[in-house]
């Protein structure tokens, strides 16, 4: 929206006034007041893109809400667009008929991958959606030195970019030990924010005591890895915003209502995170978040203002967030408060959304900047071979319900030249993590238990948040055999048994995201669960891809494999494979 001049001013000021006609009245609604957390009766009157009043005024078009509630557009206060595997275009189609009218993006992922070029890729294609996107700019390019990216953007890299309008502050700082840690360059991007009056995002897995202390007095806003609601209160008392996740890999919001009180809820929004487009098919986006909170017994106007005006005020996107005199025209008109179902979506005054469907026509930004890149040197499957010289080891363990793993010890069974043996009566198998931005050669091989797979192999350049490949099998033949189809087809997801491929998915955006439509991503990534969970036998209770990008993000607890190696998050360090001859590589060896 352009700023307000003379000109537009007086206008509104006239309209609002009553002595000049608004563009549109929407009338006979009932108005969410999300400052009274009331209900009022009344018309909209909207004037160049903004509210003008409530009330009974003329205009030059009239519609006829017929009784839907009206409520602020909603604001996802964090979200990845790279998760949903989509174009921020596409992705902006599929959201605003649920009511998402604004989005606080951090690109991380795609700049992880292709440096400035990638948010830069982000910003203009995000201009063709009606869907408001803000983008933050990422401040852990890469999230840790632990691991090997395709760009590394430091304090000197970001100072421009923190300057656009359209970027409110630094996306979450998941360098949690560099902050409380008072590391050199973290300062610089903390000091940067601070110059520029811009907000930081946060990212604390399992902070607490002083440690925590420490990162809120950084000046960190926000934090979405709450799993628990002490882990909530403990950060709203620090004076901190929580954002309640309702993902598709992790599903915090149910658990973080049992938190929530009429006294802390103004601290608290909603965001997705990583959600899939499948899972936007399947449940929305943030509709879906509101029907959980009622259903959990929340008052629904406390539900909308976590969806709208609390996020507004956190970001200090002060023109929108309630339905009120010069905030934008950012409405949603709902069927009830219970089901959540939208109606119809305005943004800026203009109809974008009726009855599921986005109204405006699409037109897509050029993607040749961006297109997959896969830099993989001397890659071979003698590469997936361990050489270990005990039998007892440590092991990666899934955790139900999220991205968590935790360190597990097991006895397992090796070669006479100490590679892994693979027993199909133990759910245990290889991962392995291959570099693919800088031509190192790395790779690194772990063993992973928990994910259930007893066949084949399945290999993606979704891994966060490097996104070098990772690929996890029962035998290596498979697994190298998916890492060369996945080069081969630049990038995605490839599912292999006997060497042949099961079924695929190309993501030609940085290997990342596809430029195909949300329904044909959607039904492939279906037809991809599918086949992982029937013909790899891939544990039914997990989301077999999802689950699988994570093993690699090592800054989320406690054990995690980057291509440099198995790395122990708690201990912030390397260890080795063998659990009785465990050692820790120190960070300034790895430089």
């Amino acid at each position: 929206m352009r700023r307000l001049n003379k000109n537009d001013l007086r206008e509104l000021i006239d309209v609002s006034s009553g002595r000049k006609k608004a563009d549109l009245l929407i009338k006979n609604c009932k108005i969410v007041d999300v400052y009274n957390s009331e209900i009022v009766d009344g018309n909209i009157a909207i004037v160049n893109g903004r509210i003008a009043g409530t009330g009974e005024y003329e205009a030059e078009e009239i519609i006829d809400a017929g009784g839907s509630y009206a409520a602020p557009g909603f604001i996802d206060a964090h979200i990845h667009i790279e998760s949903s595997y989509v174009s921020p275009e596409e992705l902006g189609r599929l959201i605003v008929p649920c009511g998402t009218t604004t989005i606080i993006a951090d690109p991380h992922e795609i700049v992880n991958v292709c440096g400035i070029d990638g948010l830069d890729y982000m910003l203009n294609a995000s201009e063709e959606t009606a869907l408001d996107v803000k983008m933050m700019l990422p401040s852990c390019v890469p999230a840790t030195p632990f691991e090997t990216a395709g760009a590394i953007i430091d304090a000197a890299a970001m100072k421009e970019p923190i300057k656009k309008d359209a970027i409110p502050g630094l996306g979450e700082f998941m360098d949690f030990v560099g902050v409380t840690n008072a590391k050199e360059d973290v300062l610089e991007k903390l000091l940067l924010a601070y110059e520029n009056n811009k907000i930081i995002d946060g990212h604390s897995p399992g902070l607490s005591g002083k440690l925590l202390n420490a990162y809120a007095s950084a000046g960190i806003m926000t934090d979405h890895e709450c799993s628990t609601p002490k882990e909530m209160h403990d950060r709203i008392r620090r004076g901190m915003y929580v954002q309640l996740r309702q993902g598709s890999a992790c599903h915090d919001l149910e658990n973080l209502l049992e938190g929530l009180t009429p006294e802390n809820s103004r601290r608290c929004l909603l965001c997705s995170d990583d959600r899939q487009t499948k899972t936007i098919f399947e449940k929305g986006h943030l509709d879906d978040h509101l029907r959980i909170c009622v259903k959990n017994g929340v008052n629904p106007i406390m539900a909308i203002q976590m969806a709208s005006l609390n996020a507004a005020e956190c970001y200090r996107l002060y023109d929108r967030g309630a339905i009120a005199p010069g905030r934008r025209a950012d409405i949603v008109l709902l069927d009830n408060l219970e089901s959540f179902n939208v109606k119809r979506v305005f943004i800026e005054g203009k109809e974008v959304a009726r009855d599921s469907e986005y109204l405006l026509p699409i037109k897509k930004h050029s993607i040749e900047k961006v297109r997959g890149r896969f830099a993989v040197k001397d890659f071979s499957k003698n590469k997936l071979k361990l050489a270990l010289k005990s039998n007892k080891v440590n092991i990666i363990d899934i955790l139900p319900g999220g991205v968590l793993t935790a360190k597990g010890q097991a006895e397992i069974k090796r070669s006479n030249d100490g590679d892994f043996v693979y027993n199909p009566n133990e759910d245990i198998v290889k991962v392995a993590v291959v570099e693919r931005h800088q031509n190192t050669g790395n790779v690194a091989v772990a063993l992973l238990r928990g994910y259930g797979i007893k066949e084949g192999a399945i290999a993606v350049s979704i891994a966060h948040d490097s996104h070098n490949i990772i690929v996890v099998g029962v035998n290596d033949d498979d697994m190298a055999f998916a890492v060369e189809k996945l080069i081969d087809q630049d990038g995605g997801i490839v599912l292999v048994k006997n060497s042949q491929v099961v079924d695929s998915m190309p993501m030609e955006i940085a290997g990342i995201m596809s430029s195909q439509c949300g329904e044909w991503v959607s039904a492939t990534l279906s037809r991809i669960h599918d086949a992982a969970h029937r013909e790899l036998k891939v544990n039914e209770s997990l989301e077999p891809v999802m689950v699988l990008t994570f093993m690699s993000l090592a800054v989320i607890p406690e054990i995690k494999l980057t291509d440099k190696g198995l790395f122990d998050v708690s201990k912030f360090a390397f260890i080795s494979i063998e659990s009785d001859e465990e050692f820790i590589l120190k960070e300034r060896e790895l430089k």
